[in-house]
């Protein structure tokens, strides 16, 4: 008995480009979004990882400074706050790539399947809006009316600093549509995945 071809949207190896979630449409455009999350969520994750790093640095030699020197830095302690804002920020939109934002999915589970998917394209659309309101439009904002408002000690202007809300909500949206696209085409499932190790920790 001969084996049927492997169909051309598919890849050779018998694998959809979304990995294990079923039949995959729009492969070429799934595995585009895909290629351009990768890129973005390294340089993300790099971003997230040095301010972390600069903030210990920043929080221990601040105590360093107090307890051994008696005579705390000053510029430590504003570097400290606005580095953990623009951490924050930043791992905010790298947490929303890989879907593990806060979730109650106990009710949805419950729909069929088709019910899951209307209910998470919904969720999508209303992270959408919301993004584009607050972090765009309003972090915009924000930015625009600190801008020339300089920081006590540090170099730069609060503005300069608040321009991380429009550009992570920016970066938002557009997880937001990739998963939008992700469930439409098959290659996401409607509801994030249970991660019971994730759970754990």
């Amino acid at each position: 008995m001969s084996t049927p071809p492997v169909p051309d949207d598919e890849p050779h190896g018998g694998t959809p480009p979304g990995g294990e979630h079923g039949p995959v449409r729009w492969g070429g455009l799934v595995r585009v979004l895909s290629a351009i999350r990768r890129v973005v969520n390294a340089v993300l994750a790099t971003l997230c990882i040095i301010l972390f790093v600069w903030l210990v640095v920043v929080v221990a030699w601040q105590v360093f400074t107090r307890q051994v020197l008696h005579n705390s830095a000053p510029w430590t302690s504003e570097a400290a706050t606005y580095s953990l804002v623009l951490l924050a920020i930043m791992a905010i939109a790298y947490v929303y790539s890989e879907r593990g934002h806060i979730a109650v999915e106990m009710f949805v589970q419950k729909l069929p399947e088709r019910g899951q998917t209307i209910m998470g394209l919904v969720i999508e659309l209303i992270v959408i809006f919301f993004t584009v309101f607050v972090f765009i439009i309003g972090g915009a904002r924000v930015a625009e009316s600190t801008w020339h408002q300089k920081m006590a000690i540090l170099p730069f202007s609060v503005g300069e600093v608040y321009v991380v809300l429009p550009l992570a909500g920016v970066l938002i949206v557009f997880y937001s549509i990739a998963h939008i696209i992700g469930i439409l085409s098959g290659a996401e499932k409607a509801m994030p995945e249970f991660d019971e190790n994730a759970e754990a920790i």
